[in-house]
C-alpha cells in the first residue's frame, strides 16, 4: 500500500500482471474520489493512518476482523475484476467471498475437465495429491490403496508429533455431532483443521475453482477446499495442534480453541500458506488439456 492518492486508469490489469494477496484489518474501506481509501487505527507491522490501495494491481483484498466496507468499494473492485475476500484473523475463517473475474476460466475449466474424466485424468490429479502428502509417486496405485498408504502414514505421524511435544494420544476420534465430547489433543485437531480448511477456502475463491467438485473428499459442499487443506496437515495441522495442547496445559487459561486458533494464523502467516495453497492449485491442473474456443 501507498499513502496518498492514486489515480484511477479505466483499464483492467490482467491477474498474471498483479501482484497476489493483500491483507487489510482494523478499518474503514471506502472510496474517496474514484481512489480506493483504507483508513485504519494500525494492526501488526501497518501504523495507523489513511492509506490509498493501488487495488488494479492486487488480485484479491482479504478483509480481516474490524473492518468495514462500503458499498462503492464493491461496485468498484467489480469492475476491475478485483476480489474481495472477508476472513478470520489472518486466515484462519472464511465467512464471504465477492465474485470477481479472473483474466479467464483456465483453472475452474480444467478442474472440471479431470473431475469429470473428459481428459482420463481424475485418477492423475489424485496420485498428485498423495504424492505431495507422501513423498512419493505411486503411478499405478488406486485410490484405495492410496487411501490406504496415507493412512497408515497418519497413525505414525500423530504418534511422532504428540511424542515431540510430549502429549498422550489415544488415536484419531472425531464426532461430527459432538466435536467437543472428544479428548483434548482431538479437539485442537479439529480447531486446528477448521483453521487450515478456512484458509483453503480462501485459495479456492482466489483461484477461481469450484469448492464443491473434489477428488479425493466428494461428499462435502468444500470438497476441493478439504482436498487442499489435508495437503498442510503434516506441515499445519498437527504440530499447530499438539503445540496448542502443551501451551493450555501449561498456562490453564483461555480456551484450547483459541489458543489452537492463534497459533494456526501464527505459522500460516510465517510460512505463507495461503499463497503456497493458490501456487499447489494452479500446479495441480497445470497440464490438464483445454480445447480452445471456436
Amino acid at each position: 500500500m501507498l499513502p496518498g492518492r492514486l489515480g484511477l486508469e479505466t483499464a483492467r490489469i490482467p491477474h498474471a500482471d498483479r501482484h497476489g494477496i493483500l491483507w487489510l484489518c482494523r478499518g474503514n474501506l471506502t472510496v474517496t474520489s474514484g481512489t480506493l481509501q483504507f483508513t485504519t487505527v494500525g494492526f501488526k507491522d501497518l501504523e495507523a493512518g489513511v492509506y490509498a490501495i493501488p487495488f488494479q494491481t492486487v488480485s484479491v483484498i482479504i478483509l480481516g476482523p474490524g473492518c468495514t466496507v462500503s458499498h462503492d468499494v464493491l461496485r468498484l473492485l467489480s469492475r476491475h475484476g478485483t476480489g474481495l475476500i472477508a476472513a478470520g484473523e489472518d486466515g484462519v475463517r472464511f465467512y464471504a467471498g465477492m465474485p470477481f473475474g479472473p483474466d479467464d476460466s483456465r483453472l475452474a475449466r480444467q478442474q472440471v475437465m479431470a473431475w469429470a474424466e473428459v481428459s482420463g485424468r481424475r485418477i492423475e490429479i489424485v496420485r498428485r495429491m498423495y504424492a505431495w502428502r507422501l513423498g512419493e509417486i505411486f503411478p499405478g496405485a488406486e485410490i484405495e490403496v492410496l487411501r490406504g498408504m496415507e493412512g497408515s502414514r497418519a497413525r505414525t505421524m500423530y504418534k511422532r508429533i504428540s511424542e515431540q511435544f510430549n502429549i498422550t494420544w489415544n488415536g484419531r476420534r472425531y464426532d461430527r455431532n459432538n466435536p467437543n465430547a472428544s479428548d483434548l489433543p482431538n479437539q485442537a485437531i479439529n480447531h486446528a483443521a477448521s483453521a487450515v480448511e478456512g484458509a483453503a477456502m480462501i485459495a479456492v475463491s482466489a483461484t477461481g475453482t469450484i469448492p464443491q467438485l473434489g477428488f479425493i473428499h466428494e461428499d462435502s459442499g468444500i470438497s476441493f477446499c478439504l482436498d487442499i487443506a489435508d495437503l498442510f496437515r503434516d506441515s499445519i495441522t498437527l504440530p499447530v495442534a499438539f503445540e496448542a495442547v502443551s501451551k493450555f496445559r501449561q498456562q490453564m487459561k483461555g480456551s484450547i480453541e483459541s489458543i489452537t486458533r492463534k497459533l494456526a494464523g501464527n505459522a500460516m502467516r510465517e510460512k505463507n500458506v495461503i499463497p503456497e495453497m493458490i501456487d499447489r492449485i494452479k500446479k495441480l491442473f497445470e497440464d490438464i488439456p483445454l480445447k480452445k474456443d471456436p
